[in-house]
């Protein structure tokens, strides 16, 4: 007895340190912000990747001087410097586009509930909108036409993931469209093997999932012998399948976070071929927005340059010699052309300043047709390095 209750008194003071530690991370988030504002009427970027270096490398050593980890000391303040960047860049887009914030937006996604551009679009609105009115379609082609209408404000598109590549599909959509890209986020995706019921793996006879789980599964459902695949339109379609069936010889492919909305449990958890398995989506709403001076951009746009030998170089070089980094670079056909190629390219620029604008007409005099889909601030944040030197001293 006496044991339970020292046990209880070290629990009491780790929840009251825990209360402590979430107050502490408060207060530094809303310090954070007043450094964005002071940022905001400087003009001056939103990161300062060497003071970042320079703040990891003092907090390793002094949490060496107290025990801890460098390893550890450094994934925590990576991950609180990461939230503090996308915190200052949410404040200045505010700032840069005054009439587009809300406190209620509505947004449509592929799937219910749990799927993963669910999870996607509650992450990327986290930081930007009090309430998300939630609208699930069956297709990307009815997620832009909800967009399209006016029915809701914004579309969640993946566009490509690291395992299984492009989604040919929404580049396609994308040829066809008015809507203009305004945001980007990248989710993990963890796929896990879920079911309503406890059972065992050797049970399952059934496996419901949307066509990219199973693609980026292939490796784990090789080994399933006598296992029946069924496709659903989305991975929420599959989960909620699973439920309804309340069956041990069913389970189905999705995120472990996604399958708790469904009160389902992980029978067996990463089972995705790579271990770092991410998807990007894409954000697109009828209206470009303006991307602030201080933060990162990305700048989307599509061009075909006819079938005439070294065209797409003569693109690639205008922006080689502007020093405009290119970091996707994707071709598709052109529907009633046969054997002509649309090119879809990702600039790391702004679309307001001078060196974008000025490649842009000249790419424009030496191409058929291109368009601008969009320009949005870059949500992908790098961690800061830390030299080795610092870690294993």
């Amino acid at each position: 007895m006496s044991e339970d209750l020292d046990l209880n008194k070290i629990r009491e003071k780790i929840t009251k340190l825990d209360q402590q530690l979430l107050e502490l991370f408060a207060q530094r988030r809303s310090l954070t912000l007043s450094v964005a504002k002071s940022k905001a009427h400087q003009i001056r970027p939103v990161r300062d990747q060497q003071r970042e270096q320079e703040l990891l490398i003092r907090l390793i050593n002094q949490g060496k001087v107290l025990g801890l980890d460098a390893h550890y000391v450094t994934s925590v303040y990576q991950t609180i410097i990461e939230d503090s960047v996308l915190n200052q860049q949410a404040y200045l887009q505010t700032l840069a586009n005054p009439n587009i914030q809300v406190p209620t937006v509505s947004v449509a996604f592929l799937g219910n509930k749990g799927s993963y551009s669910y999870l996607a679009s509650h992450r990327y609105f986290s930081r930007r909108a009090a309430k998300i009115n939630e609208y699930g379609c069956q297709s990307f082609k009815e997620i832009m036409q909800q967009v399209e209408s006016g029915h809701v404000d914004y579309g969640m598109l993946p566009i490509e993931n690291t395992s299984s590549g492009s989604i040919n599909e929404v580049y396609d959509a994308l040829q066809h469209t008015n809507l203009s890209i305004v945001g980007e986020i990248t989710q993990p995706i963890e796929h896990c093997l879920l079911t309503a019921v406890n059972t065992q793996l050797s049970k399952i006879k059934t496996i419901y999932a949307h066509g990219q789980p199973f693609t980026q599964c292939s490796n784990f459902l090789d080994k399933q012998k006598n296992i029946r695949i069924e496709y659903c339109d989305s991975t929420a379609d599959a989960m909620a399948q699973a439920y309804e069936l309340q069956d041990p010889t069913v389970a189905v492919i999705g995120s472990e976070e996604g399958g708790h909305l469904y009160k389902l449990h992980a029978l067996e958890k990463s089972i995705a071929n790579q271990a770092e398995n991410h998807s990007r989506f894409i954000l697109v709403a009828r209206k470009p927005i303006d991307v602030a001076e201080q933060i990162p951009a990305k700048t989307a746009l599509i061009l075909a340059t006819g079938q005439k030998a070294g065209a797409l170089v003569d693109c690639l070089i205008i922006l080689k010699a502007k020093g405009i980094n290119m970091c996707k670079l994707e071709s598709r056909p052109i529907q009633g052309r046969p054997w002509e190629e649309m090119f879809y390219i990702d600039v790391e620029a702004n679309l307001k300043s001078a060196v974008l604008q000025e490649a842009i007409n000249e790419i424009t005099s030496i191409t058929n047709f291109i368009k601008i889909l969009g320009c949005y601030p870059i949500e992908h944040i790098s961690p800061t390095s830390v030299p080795s030197s610092a870690i294993n001293a």
